[in-house]
């Protein structure tokens, strides 16, 4: 049977909705949040799909579950949800929950503006400003990311020949610039990066494997960055991330934000400790900076932070009752 009563706090990170899910965690198995991913995908991935999906959800809708350490050194734990899966990392899902679970009293850190947070694809610091009881910003220092393929072309239908990198910053992303046939989001509809991001996402997965270094039960490319023009002031460049069936994340997006600096890096054109301003669909900014370059599974990486800010805009109950046909949601296509 398929019930239970959620209390969520529903809230926002730069325009890109978040649910926190304040009740009715499951058990999960396993010794890392690596572990009790798979098996929260295994037997409770009705719960994502009831509160991710309409009519409790919506396309765009993303959320989590705070839950306590696996490592000694942690504060926390998060499980994130979402209508595309349940993902190793979500950067403004991090932003959001932190937010959320401090101005609600939910996250005691050991250290007053300092977190460590065990997560699916490792684990993550956070450091973050208060002023009185509202959070003003939150800092990410993610796990590693770096470029896993490079100069991939593919024929999309309709688009023609474009040429891609694939980077990891938590999640695999392709990564599409300004060429002949993309002339950048600036010139593109919201619909153009509907249209063909889910084909380029299963012609370029198709092409090349993505599997994490280290970690094989990270794999698959699942986000679509296509690049372009920035019209906020102080912005390096404007993107648009694609995922799920058919979202465009109107937040900056944290791991695509650190796959991008992954593969500007490794492309020779962003240095370390250098400002890297990143403008999602709608305008809004992350503040990216690679905090140092390292090396994972044999491969130049490197730590990239991120810094966004999030606001709360209510708190939801939520029912889920199995006499309901739409008990697991839906999805139009």
């Amino acid at each position: 049977m398929n019930k239970g009563t959620f209390f969520c706090i529903d809230a926002h990170t730069c325009g890109n909705p978040v649910r926190l899910v304040t009740s009715g965690h499951p058990v999960l198995e396993g010794e890392t949040m690596g572990d009790k991913r798979l098996h929260f995908m295994r037997e409770f991935d009705w719960i994502r799909q009831s509160l991710m999906f309409e009519p409790r959800g919506h396309d765009m809708m993303s959320g989590s579950f705070l839950y306590p350490p696996c490592s000694d050194n942690a504060d926390a734990s998060i499980l994130f949800i979402e209508t595309s899966g349940c993902l190793p990392m979500c950067g403004h899902g991090t932003i959001g929950t932190i937010t959320a679970a401090l101005q609600a009293g939910l996250l005691k850190p050991r250290v007053p503006g300092k977190l460590v947070i065990d997560v699916p694809a490792g684990q993550i610091r956070v450091e973050y400003q208060m002023t009185g009881d509202k959070v003003d910003w939150v800092k990410i220092f993610n796990v590693p990311a770096y470029l896993a393929h490079k100069d991939i072309e593919i024929d999309v239908p309709e688009l023609g020949r474009i040429t891609l990198d694939i980077a990891y910053g938590g999640n695999f992303y392709a990564i599409i610039e300004p060429q002949p046939n993309f002339p950048g989001i600036d010139q593109w509809t919201p619909g153009e990066i509907l249209k063909y991001s889910p084909l380029v996402r299963e012609i370029a997965g198709k092409a090349v494997e993505c599997v994490h270094v280290e970690d094989p039960k990270v794999r698959g490319l699942s986000h679509v960055l296509w690049s372009g023009k920035p019209k906020t002031p102080g912005s390096s460049v404007a993107n648009a991330v694609f995922y799920g069936d058919k979202a465009i994340d109107r937040s900056p997006c944290g791991t695509g934000t650190s796959a991008r600096m992954a593969q500007l890096h490794a492309r020779g054109r962003l240095q370390p400790g250098e400002r890297f301003v990143h403008e999602s669909i709608i305008g809004s900014q992350f503040v990216g900076t690679i905090e140092e370059v390292t090396e994972i599974g044999g491969v130049t990486a490197i730590r990239p932070s991120i810094q966004g800010w999030a606001k709360v805009t209510g708190y939801n109950q939520i029912l889920v009752d199995d006499d309901d046909p739409y008990v697991n949601g839906f999805q139009l296509v």
